[in-house]
């Protein structure tokens, strides 16, 4: 049944490999943050450097996970995206060394793909999913994990990681996977174990059953939601200004947890990747955190209750992000009494909170 289904979006290849595949599992649950250096191109900055000073301050308190969110655009600056120029691949490469001399973990993620972004995608001169998709940023997709697969093909698993698209638009299953199956068969020509993660549909938030059968194709789920509490006053997103409350009123008869803020979790979040997870899929929370304008003890509430759940299951998971308005590093809060902490400013209650989880 899983081959005939495979077959139907174009997986057959895929299905060969499924077969070949042993199962990686890390040791220790990850538990780490997103690096924002190559989050957003822009003409005018020069080169990233992802910071040495993060990875050893992640490594004193205990993390040792880190997912880098990319921008496309920073390897393909002359315009042509076909063309990538390794120079400015160097500081993903940087950031797997320094990953392997701090025991950190470095998961490689397109934030923005060829053809698709969460954030104004409109700017794609092109489209990956859905009814105007194009065999050219299919192929170009594609190429870039082929790419990246060689580039890192002697890491083993226990080092990098690859997420293929950052949080994949509202679609079915078979037209999502019709976008990514191409670029999963590329790496998997040079990397059959490499481990391998789909985000959740609809912004990370829907489990795509369709691609279980290979063990190191593994989901990555979001922690945003309630979004009236995790993005409150958040520019880029249109919510409503009424102040974010924790936990929020039941929505429905409980379902297994008698704290509501866990029962609202997992009946509107958990639930649905509890069910993937059962089917032998490994699943971690790649982002999830409160934007700065929430305040500081409801934020810190709605963290833990994610946490909880997490740890429960013994999932891992990344905060967006270590440094900047989600994080603990630099979050300009209005209510928080920051330490200082070399050139930065600590939260150390959230610090303390996370470290805890």
């Amino acid at each position: 049944m899983k081959k005939m289904l495979l077959a139907m979006v174009g997986l057959t290849a895929l299905a060969g490999a499924v077969q070949a595949a042993e199962p990686y599992r890390p040791a220790v649950r990850w538990r780490g943050f997103n690096l924002m250096e190559m989050f957003q191109w822009n003409a005018e900055l020069p080169k990233p450097i992802y910071r040495e000073s993060d990875f050893r301050f992640m490594k004193e308190n205990g993390f040792n996970f880190v997912r880098l969110p990319i921008d496309y655009r920073f390897f393909t600056h002359g315009g042509d995206w076909t063309k990538i120029d390794e120079e400015w691949v160097k500081p993903v490469d940087d950031a797997i060394a320094l990953g392997a001399k701090y025991g950190i973990h470095v998961q490689v993620c397109l934030h923005r793909a060829p053809g698709y972004c969460v954030n104004r995608c409109e700017l794609e001169p092109q489209r990956l999913f859905g009814d105007e998709a194009t065999a050219e940023a299919r192929r170009v997709f594609a190429d870039y994990w082929a790419f990246f697969a060689r580039r890192y093909r002697d890491i083993p698993n226990d080092r990098v990681s690859f997420d293929l698209v950052n949080e994949p638009p509202n679609i079915g299953e078979a037209p999502y996977v019709a976008g990514v199956k191409d670029a999963i068969a590329a790496i998997r020509a040079v990397s059959p174990d490499r481990l391998v993660f789909s985000d959740g549909r609809n912004c990370g938030n829907i489990p795509t059953h369709l691609l279980v059968g290979d063990p190191n194709l593994a989901q990555a789920m979001r922690g945003y939601l309630p979004m009236s509490v995790s993005h409150y006053m958040a520019h880029w997103v249109d919510l409503p200004d009424e102040k974010p409350v924790w936990p929020l009123p039941a929505d429905g008869p409980k379902a297994k947890y008698d704290d509501p803020g866990l029962d609202w979790l997992y009946r509107n979040n958990f639930k649905a990747w509890d069910e993937l997870a059962a089917k032998g899929v490994f699943v971690m929370m790649g982002e999830f955190g409160i934007y700065n304008r929430t305040d500081h003890a409801t934020a810190l509430r709605t963290l833990e209750d994610n946490l909880r759940l997490l740890k429960e299951r013994n999932w891992g998971w990344a905060l967006w992000n270590l440094r900047g308005d989600f994080g603990p590093l630099d979050s300009c809060r209005g209510d928080v009494a920051y330490e200082e902490l070399g050139d930065s400013k600590l939260d150390r209650q959230m610090l303390e909170l996370l470290k805890r989880y």
